[in-house]
């Protein structure tokens, strides 16, 4: 047997723990009532599934106990106090089972409710119409069997994913199973092809179970909309046995048309149509075919299928048989002279006319006979068929054609005496002769065998002009023609007819004519440019006859033009604006002389000189033509008088000019020196700026583009840049000129470091500045036997290392340049040290290695009297170059005036300590 299932465990864990507390407090159970309890009090069970029941009490001792139900069990555990059972294959929607003790003569009793559910496991949506026609009701049926309890149960139809009704039934007992939902929808086109569905949903979940869905198969509506009218119907009334013709029925307002099935017949024929749709229309054709047996009275019939409902249209179609009537001739090809005869004959009803004359009675045939000529060639011949069918008359014909054989004729029509012809485009060549067979043609010139080519496209030359003789030729005889053939062809001016060049000369009389090949022969006119009246007859020739003229000639067959140059040729002359008889050359212009003399052709021209300097000398002359390798002009030119001789090979003619040379103007260093220098205070000058030219130039010269200030004296403030433009009527010429103005030395500055005066061994220094144009050399003079002098490299300052009484006294500075000299003087005082107080060290001599005079200055007082005291080394051999200060050199709080000399840093020798005398009042200390 199995083990009880997690559920009995946890009820059985809760018994237990309630008989637990029922056991502690037996002292108590006598004062309490007794129950008996049923876990789970009510249930939710899925219909067919199982439970497990725990029916227990807190009597102490009970005496039975049971579970009351008429549901299957499965099996059963108890204890003294407790009762499990398990309940199987509950099927029952509703049930009550009772848990009972017996306890102290007492019954008690515990009732229980179990309910079931069943999911919605079939859904099913009632078969919809196969067809439902458009703007109907149709019905939709949902239906879930078994499925509940109906009150937590929701269904909804769906058309695709929308819903169209949903229904929920809470509020149904809970005993209540299965549903069914209904609705009535109204079809529409766009429902056609739709899918219908029915969702069931059982909410179970404020049982603590869940929510459980299921839908049904989907099905798919067909809806469709069908045109109260019949079908169109096209068709003949009248069919011929053996022929097509084609029919077609329409039909409106279908919907799908595409789902439209279409019958088309022709009494038992069933026809098989091609159907095209466009919207809701719908259009079958076919082609009937009617066959002998069908001869007599038919109906075509069309019927239009959708949705189980039917369309149809009848015509009545007549077949009947029309056989084409027979044509017929004695001999269908027959010489010139010799008689035929036509026949024309048809069916039994049918009535035949031949070329107009008809039978006597439908049925027979009829006849018609003629003597064949050359008109009678190629002569049709009708016959034509009528019969009457179900009232209307139709109509059949034939024919055939007649060939009569005769000899060939050369009309003027087919084969012209004369042909004129355009040369150049491609052309066919024809000349056709009449006649049966047909005539063979051949054209040739009788002078040199020349043979047109007939019938053919070629070219058309000028070779081909001439007399032709042309043979046409057949089995029935031959004709002779003679043709002429003419080639028209445009104007052409060559140059022997019409040269693009002529001369005349001045004087003589000409004409110009020019002359043109053609045919037919053309016109030609000349006309001068720009002008309209024609050229015609003799010319007195004057220089205003050369020009272009234009030159036309014309034809039927088109024009040709052609420009004449001509040219007027005269002898040599000169003209004052192209030769001047006074020339004015500029020197180093580079311009070329100009003197040309007028004639045609073009004169050559020599200039030579004729009296003084000139004689002799060729004057360079401007060729007519400017090139840019003509040579420039010499600047050894020289004026005077030439004679110019202008040739061609008509004459020559001479004219006298006289040459004079001008020159722009010219600065160099000889005539405005690009650097001047002028003296301060001396009387004010131009600059010295002058240019060579003819005319003579005018010299203007600025600073910055400002004139020079007009001053009586010469000032610093002259110096600079200036910028001198020399100008006459061939040009300027400009050059920089730098001015420097010199001034006399002064000795600007002459100052002492210390100012003041210096103590005996101390450092001073004399600076000297001199203001001088060119700088000024600097000179000295110290007092007598002053030793130790140092001077800079320029000499503006003088020095003295350790001052002696010597170095007092005065010093002069003196600055020279070749303007002048100029002098200051400074006196230097060197001090005498100040007596020594009492109790001080005196200018002790101090001979001692550097530790040892530690020691000693250690004794020379109290720190602000050693603040006050200072080092001097004696002599500057012994310490050369170095100068330790005092206190009247340094300020008191200056590291320098508190700390003794170094004695790392001085040398060995012979140094002074000195103290200042007190002040009045002040005490001084001994060592």
């Amino acid at each position: 047997m199995p083990g009880p299932s997690p559920g009995l465990c946890r009820a059985l864990l809760g018994l237990w723990a309630a008989l637990g507390l029922g056991f502690l407090g037996l002292s108590a159970v006598a004062q309490e009532p007794f129950w008996a309890d049923l876990q789970p009090r009510v249930a939710l069970v899925e219909r067919g599934g199982s439970l497990w029941l725990n029916c227990s009490t807190n009597c102490p001792r009970p005496e039975r106990g049971g579970l009351e139900t008429s549901l299957r069990r499965n099996g059963t555990q108890r204890g003294l106090r407790w009762l499990a059972r398990q309940l199987v294959d509950i099927r029952e929607p509703e049930t009550q089972p009772v848990c009972f003790f017996r306890c102290a003569r007492r019954t008690l009793q515990a009732r229980g409710l179990i309910r079931t559910f069943q999911r919605p496991d079939r859904v099913e949506l009632l078969p919809l119409p196969a067809w439902q026609p458009v703007g109907e009701n149709f019905t939709l049926s949902c239906r879930v069997p078994g499925a509940g309890p109906r009150g937590s149960l929701t269904l909804t139809l769906l058309r695709g994913a929308q819903e169209l009704i949903r229904r929920s039934f809470a509020g149904e007992p809970p005993r209540a199973r299965g549903a069914v939902l209904t609705a009535t929808v109204l079809a529409r086109r766009e429902d056609h092809g739709a899918n219908f569905s029915c969702r069931a949903e059982l909410d179970l979940r404020p049982h603590g179970l869940g929510l459980f869905e299921n839908s049904s198969a989907p099905r798919q509506l067909r809806t469709f909309a069908l045109s109260p009218d019949r079908p169109r119907l096209a068709a003949p009334r009248l069919l011929e046995v053996g022929s097509e013709r084609p029919v077609s029925c329409a039909l409106d307002e279908l919907f799908p048309a595409s789902e439209a099935w279409v019958y088309l017949a022709l009494g038992d024929q069933r026809l098989s149509p091609d159907i095209t749709f466009e919207g809701d229309a719908l259009m079958a054709t076919a082609t009937a075919t009617a066959s002998a047996e069908q001869e007599g009275a038919s109906q075509l019939v069309c019927n239009v299928t959708l949705g189980g409902e039917s369309r149809e249209t009848r015509e009545n179609v007549t077949i009947y048989s029309f056989p084409a009537p027979v044509l017929t001739l004695s001999e269908p090809t027959i010489p010139e002279g010799k008689v035929v005869t036509v026949t024309c004959s048809a069916g039994a009803r049918v009535l035949v006319t031949l070329d107009g004359i008809s039978a006597v009675v439908p049925g027979q045939p009829t006849q018609l006979q003629l003597n064949a000529t050359e008109d009678d060639d190629r002569r049709s011949f009708f016959c034509d068929a009528t019969l009457e069918v179900d009232g209307e008359t139709l109509s059949k014909n034939k024919s055939a054609e007649l060939r009569v054989l005769y000899a060939p004729r050369l009309d003027d029509s087919d084969c012209p005496r004369s042909w004129t012809w355009p040369e150049g485009p491609e052309q066919t060549l024809r000349c056709e002769a009449r006649g049966n067979p047909a005539p063979s043609v051949h054209c040739a010139r009788p002078d040199s065998g020349a043979v047109l080519a007939l019938g053919l496209l070629g070219p058309v030359t000028r070779a081909l002009a001439g007399t032709y003789r042309c043979t046409a030729a057949n089995v029935q005889g031959q004709a002779v023609k003679d043709v002429t053939l003419t080639v028209e062809y445009a104007p052409a001016l060559d140059s022997v007819g019409c040269p693009e060049h002529i001369t005349w000369l001045e004087g003589t009389e000409v004409s110009l004519s020019c002359v043109a090949h053609g045919v037919p022969p053309p016109s030609v006119s000349c006309v001068r440019s720009g002008e309209a009246r024609v050229l015609e007859g003799l010319l007195h020739v004057v220089r205003e006859h050369a020009g272009t003229y234009r030159c036309e000639a014309t034809n039927a067959r088109g024009s040709a033009a052609k420009n004449v140059a001509v040219t007027v040729e005269y002898g040599p002359s000169f003209e004052e604006l192209s030769c001047p008889s006074n020339w004015t050359w500029v020197e180093g212009s580079g311009q070329l002389f100009s003197c040309e003399g007028d004639g045609k052709p073009e004169p050559s021209v020599e200039c030579i000189g004729s009296e003084g300097t000139s004689e002799g000398m060729l004057l360079p002359l401007a060729p007519p033509d400017p090139s840019p390798r003509v040579p420039r002009i010499s600047s050894e030119l020289v004026p005077g008088i030439y004679v110019c001789n202008a040739t061609n090979r008509h004459g020559s003619v001479v004219k006298t000019v006289a040459v004079s040379t001008e020159s722009p103007p010219q600065m160099d260093e000889s005539t405005c020196p690009s650097h001047q220098t002028w003296l301060e205070g001396t009387e004010a000058a131009a600059l010295a700026c002058a240019a060579r030219g003819r005319p003579s130039p005018q010299v203007r010269c600025s600073r910055e583009g400002v004139p020079r200030p007009q001053r009586l004296r010469v000032s610093r403030e002259d110096a600079g840049t200036y910028r001198c433009l020399a100008t006459n009527t061939h040009g300027t010429d400009a050059r920089t000129v730098t001015v420097g103005v010199e001034y006399r030395p002064v000795v600007a500055e002459l100052a002492a470091s210390p100012p003041g005066g210096v103590r005996p061994g101390g450092n001073f220094t004399l600076t000297c500045r001199a203001e001088a144009w060119p700088p000024a050399q600097i000179s000295w003079r110290a007092p007598p036997g002053a030793p130790n002098i140092g001077l800079s490299s320029n000499n503006s300052t003088l020095s003295v290392a350790g001052a002696m009484g010597s170095h007092g006294g005065e010093y002069e500075c003196a600055a020279t340049n070749a303007h002048g000299r100029h002098a200051r003087r400074i006196t230097v005082r060197v001090a005498a040290p100040p007596p020594s107080p009492p109790g001080s060290i005196r200018r002790e001599q101090l001979d001692l290695p550097p530790p040892l005079q530690s020691l000693l200055l250690s004794k020379a007082g109290t720190e602000p009297e050693r603040r006050k005291q200072s080092w001097t080394a004696p002599t500057p051999s012994a310490a050369p170059g170095k100068h330790f200060p005092s206190k009247d050199m340094l300020d008191d709080d200056s590291e320098a005036a508190r700390q003794p000399p170094d004695p790392e840093e001085a040398p060995w020798g012979t140094w002074w300590l000195s103290s200042p005398s007190p002040s009045p009042g002040e005490k001084m200390s001994g060592p």
